[in-house]
């Protein structure tokens, strides 16, 4: 314990004794200006932090504003979404996702979104607060009667996630047909389907389909995961990390290291909007959603040879079509050079809901760590083409 004391000299002379007294000694000096400097650090760890949790989660500090922008075009001003944070876990997508395929028959059929729109909206954005029992308490309540729109009626921001999460996951469940080798097929179905319906502009690669299929159609997940079936990959979570080629930057995107050479699918059906070289993400592609409101980016690909050559800007793709193969191309000016460390898909996920966001500042790039765990469930199957450098899909698949 620190005590104040007067100096040799003082208690010596009795001079200044009143003033002497009151004078810290040098080692209080020192250890005040300490705690001075620590208290000002840990406010300003605290401002920082809280800054940064109510800019991850605003919703929380009631700043509403923050999430949406409002732009003026041929005089008419529009609102739409800025900012999305998108931290839906895999287990909560997988039991939400159950829920609405096991109810597509019954007479109140659970909506997989509106579903996590709700939970959302409760948690403020944050799932690390999730639990199954809320997910299986709400999924009780619906079928006893309640609405949704009863439910929700105090949630200030329960639209405000419905439209955000069905950006991010509209395009990915829904009736579409597949084919499935004969033996596979149910007896008798609602689900069977004696022909497939009539194909869209499809790959040449539809003539090498087995014959010994058949058509079925289902209600489910149509998406795909973005790595061939049977291909390893390992990843974390690493949205946000640090990157300092060419600036120091966020990473945007999702990386998956893998094997050079691996097939890269297409996740969802949609149009090639990108085809070419970035000096950042090498040979890339970026494909746009039919809707509109999603936007694939694949990046690093394979040198030499990184996309599947029926590929053109303006190509239609199908969820589960080959588009092109993993490597380590970019992080160069120079076309065609492998300067990426580790070979590794960066797969990225733009969010648009007004094309004032394609390009720019107010672009939205959401987190697909737990989305891509998510769709590790259909990984589509695929073979090499003989005499090629190129795989195809085993199995067709068409949306409705």
């Amino acid at each position: 314990m620190l005590s104040l004391h007067k100096s040799p000299l003082s208690r010596a002379s009795g001079k200044d004794k009143k003033t002497d007294s009151a004078s810290p000694s040098p080692e209080l000096s020192a250890y005040s200006f300490i705690i001075y400097v620590e208290a000002i650090l840990l406010l300003v760890l605290g401002l920082s932090f809280l800054s940064n949790y109510l800019e991850r989660y605003p919703l929380l500090s009631g700043t509403e504003h923050s999430l949406y922008t409002a732009a003026e075009q041929d005089g008419e001003e529009r609102t739409f979404i800025k900012w999305v944070d998108f931290t839906v876990t895999s287990e909560a997508m997988t039991q939400a996702f159950r829920l609405d395929v096991d109810t597509c028959q019954s007479d109140i059929h659970l909506n997989w979104i509106e579903l996590l729109a709700y939970l959302g909206a409760r948690y403020g954005g944050d799932f690390t607060r999730y639990k199954a029992s809320d997910l299986t308490a709400l999924a009780e309540k619906l079928q006893e009667g309640a609405s949704m729109e009863e439910l929700t009626e105090s949630m200030e921001y329960y639209d405000y996630y419905l439209e955000a999460y069905d950006a991010v996951l509209g395009g990915l469940t829904g009736v579409y047909s597949e084919e499935i080798p004969a033996e596979e097929a149910p007896p008798q179905s609602w689900l069977s389907s004696p022909e497939p319906p009539a194909p869209a502009e499809s790959p040449a690669i539809q003539e090498s389909a087995p014959q010994d299929t058949v058509w079925v159609t289902k209600y489910g997940l149509k998406a795909f995961s973005p790595i061939a079936k049977g291909f390893p990959y390992t990843d974390y979570d690493d949205f946000g990390s640090a990157r300092s080629y060419g600036y120091k930057r966020r990473h945007l995107g999702h990386d998956m290291m893998g094997q050079v050479g691996t097939p890269i699918i297409a996740v969802e059906s949609g149009t090639v909007e990108a085809l070419g070289w970035n000096q950042y993400g090498g040979w890339r592609i970026g494909i746009r959603s039919f809707d509109k409101k999603r936007y694939y980016y694949y990046a690093h690909l394979r040198k030499n040879y990184p996309y599947q050559s029926n590929l053109s800007v303006g190509s239609t793709v199908r969820a589960g079509d080959v588009i092109g193969y993993l490597g380590r191309t970019g992080y160069s000016a120079t076309e065609n050079t492998n300067n990426i460390q580790q070979p590794h898909l960066h797969f990225g996920l733009q969010l648009i809901f007004d094309e004032s966001q394609k390009e720019g500042n107010n672009e939205i790039w959401v987190s697909c760590y737990e989305l891509v765990k998510f769709l590790r469930q259909n990984q589509c199957l695929t073979e090499k083409t003989p005499g090629t450098k190129e795989w195809h899909r085993v199995y067709e698949t068409r949306d409705f």
